[in-house]
């Protein structure tokens, strides 16, 4: 595939323009070693635009852009075909098509969907209690939280409680550890809210292993042996088996997975 140099404009942040423009190149094997993507947030005026298309003729770019002001899409429109450049418009056919729908005009006002709303606090208070009562550093979080992780060491607690508080949910996460007794609150969390998760204990020894060589320690550490890993993964289920929760193997899931899984099951 050719180099492909993409510029991603946008009256906003740009970031949808460039999940899109992202999507479509990895349709394209190996398309992510030979894409540039270069982002233009807060394009407001014909005169940010022309600065733009000059460029773009100049470094033979390609152009996403998501402008939801008609003037400015018109002009964009114009121009790129005027200077035979190859312009994808990813917002004018859904307002359009919205337009027609609903038989009303758009506001034209830039930025809307990520004006400072209730929802918007609501994940940034979610995201702040995943900080706070993130491995276990304060157990008065289990019985505020909406969703209690418990696990050993590695079974992706931290990256899931943030995962699932961008989804605006309090998580709260326990490490589970044979010499020390999980925190009594623990045992008193609702089941249904609560979530085990395990691991085969060889993809572990192999993460834990790398999580050594990464913090430049021997790899033979007793954190990273068998004979350890079963012994943690005994206890764990000891434990869960006392709070009554779901368990949850997230051997081959990535984080999403295993979060969409919580949720439909909170959502049963």
């Amino acid at each position: 595939m050719n180099s492909l140099r993409m510029f991603i404009v946008s009256d906003s942040v740009g970031e949808t323009g460039e999940l899109v423009a992202k999507a479509a190149i990895s349709q394209y094997l190996n398309s992510d070693q030979n894409a540039v993507l270069k982002r233009f947030p807060y394009i407001d005026s014909i005169e940010h635009l022309q600065e733009i298309i000059k460029l773009a003729v100049a470094q033979k770019a390609f152009i996403v852009y998501t402008l939801v002001s008609q003037e400015l899409r018109n002009y964009m429109e114009t121009e790129t075909a005027k200077f035979s450049v190859t312009a994808v418009d990813l917002m004018g056919p859904l307002l359009d098509a919205l337009e027609k729908e609903l038989d009303a005009p758009p506001l034209q006002e830039a930025g809307l969907v990520r004006k400072l709303d209730d929802d918007y606090f609501k994940k940034v208070e979610a995201i702040e209690f995943a900080v706070k009562y993130d491995d276990g550093r304060d157990p008065r979080g289990i019985l505020m939280a909406d969703i209690v992780l418990v696990g050993i060491s590695r079974t992706s607690k931290t990256p899931l409680s943030q995962y699932l508080a961008h989804k605006r949910l309090k998580v709260a996460n326990v490490p589970l550890v044979p010499e020390v007794d999980p925190p009594e609150e623990l045992y008193h969390v609702d089941p249904k809210k609560c979530f085990g998760l395990v691991i085969s204990p060889d993809k572990l020894n192999s993460i834990r292993k790398e999580r050594l060589i990464a913090l430049g320690l021997n790899d033979d550490a007793n954190y990273a042996k068998l004979d350890r890993i079963h012994e943690e993964i005994v206890h764990f289920h000891n434990v869960v088996d006392r709070i009554g929760c779901e368990i949850l193997d997230v051997t081959n899931r990535a984080v999403e997975e295993t979060a969409n899984l919580i949720l439909s099951k909170l959502q049963k």
